[in-house]
């Protein structure tokens, strides 16, 4: 039956069904085929999507929308473009820098791409940066968006494992920093070999006016995180205060929202927070099923045989697919069908449950810049006006160098969990 589950769900996607109906179908002819009650239906979906820490979803994409569209990412980029403008090929480094400060403000890959991608494309284009190349480096950068906290899919992956909101995003700065400083480094070897060209001498008063000018944006991670990791708030209560305090600065600080582009956004934000939760009811039903067939401990045993008992090995082919999955499902739709699936199989490895959400989380991130469904890729190709093709090949050596820091986390689970263990964070 989970076989049967899994053959449907594979078929509806095919068929070009949305994710989170072709979930809810393939659960229903699990109904049907099996002597299960179909009030399951409802009382799954509801328990599934009735967690409190699931608050923290809509508060953060509302936040994440205000904080991108009320003028503060305009404000950071300047201010990074400011700093490190003067080296060779300086826009480069700005336009990574740029995406990690944002990525800790808008938790989202695609609104990072935007925000950086908005702002540095037409400098980039203009100080003669090649445009493809530049487009995909800032399409591979907002792979860091998810990251760096606050981050949905952490959020989304705590709530099924039943782990610290707090412990993921503490686990996700050193991961995220170190697949900044490895697309900082292509920069900079591609600037060198292209003789990019260095941003003209900024006056230091104006350096420090646009500090000034970036510091409310700067303050909404620390605000957040720092928050969250002195328990003065939880992680569901962060996420309406950084809702608050995005609204002052859009608002009242710079003046660049109004009521009528709030509407739109508090409308855009619930519309993307009720397919997340929709997604949400129908994988527990999903989740719960899989689990009432052992499926679960059947892959964990099959993956054992192939692997000959190797946890290197395994972990290698959980990465695998995870990247795979990355490449044709959206990341918060992947990462709650794959994680009830491989967690079973971590857990009897002896793995970390929060190595593991860093694993997961990076991986389909990375499949948020990777042909074809990168819809990193297609925000950065409607902002250029590209077509694909022409993003898809630079962006082949980032990709590349991001799957290589995936595995280095994957077999150095140090890196994820030196924080969390060092703050004494729950």
């Amino acid at each position: 039956m989970g076989l049967m589950m899994g053959v449907v769900f594979l078929v509806l996607i095919f068929l070009g069904m949305p994710i989170g109906l072709s979930i809810g179908m393939s659960s229903l002819a699990m109904l049907f085929m099996s002597d299960l009650p179909f009030e399951m239906l409802p009382q799954m979906m509801f328990s599934g999507s009735s967690s409190f820490v699931l608050v923290a979803v809509p508060f953060f994409v509302l936040a994440g929308d205000v904080l991108a569209k009320g003028g503060i990412s305009e404000r950071i980029v300047s201010f990074a473009e400011a700093s490190l403008g003067r080296l060779r090929g300086g826009l480069s480094i700005v336009s990574v820098v740029a995406s990690m400060f944002i990525a800790a403000i808008s938790g989202s890959g695609a609104a990072t791409t935007a925000a950086v991608g908005a702002a540095l494309l037409p400098q980039l284009e203009k100080k003669g940066y090649d445009l493809d190349f530049s487009a995909s480096l800032i399409a591979a950068a907002g792979t860091i968006g998810v990251v760096i906290p606050p981050s949905v899919p952490m959020v989304l992956f705590a709530t099924i494992a039943g782990e610290s909101v707090a412990k993921l995003f503490l686990a996700g700065f050193v991961p995220g920093v170190i697949m900044g400083a490895a697309l900082v480094a292509i920069a900079l070897w591609v600037a060198h070999r292209r003789h990019y060209p260095a941003a003209d001498a900024i006056d230091p008063g104006e350096k420090r006016r646009r500090l000034v000018d970036a510091l409310w944006g700067l303050m909404t991670p620390v605000i957040i995180l720092g928050g969250i990791f002195s328990g003065v708030f939880t992680p569901s209560e962060a996420a309406a205060i950084a809702v608050d305090y995005s609204l002052v600065v859009a608002f009242v600080v710079y003046r660049e929202l109004d009521w009528r582009k709030f509407y739109k956004l508090v409308v855009d934000a619930g519309v993307t927070s009720a397919l997340v939760m929709f997604i949400i009811g129908t994988s527990t039903l999903f989740g719960w099923e899989l689990a009432f067939c052992q499926a679960p401990e059947q892959v964990a045993e099959l993956m054992l045989k192939w692997a000959g008992g190797s946890g290197a090995m395994i972990y290698l082919m959980i990465m695998v697919i995870i990247l795979i999955a990355g490449m044709f499902m959206e990341t918060s739709s992947a990462l709650i069908v794959l994680t009830p699936i491989f967690l079973p199989t971590v857990a009897g490895l002896g793995g970390n449950v929060i190595h593991f959400g860093l694993l997961v989380t990076v991986g389909l991130a990375i499949g948020m810049a990777t042909p074809p469904v990168a819809i990193n890729l297609y925000v950065a190709s409607a902002i250029t006006g590209l077509p694909m093709e022409r993003l898809s090949r630079p962006i082949v050596p980032m990709i590349l160098t991001l799957i290589v820091v995936l595995l280095v986390m994957t077999y150095f689970p140090s890196l994820t969990l030196f924080l969390p263990g060092l703050m004494g964070v729950q």
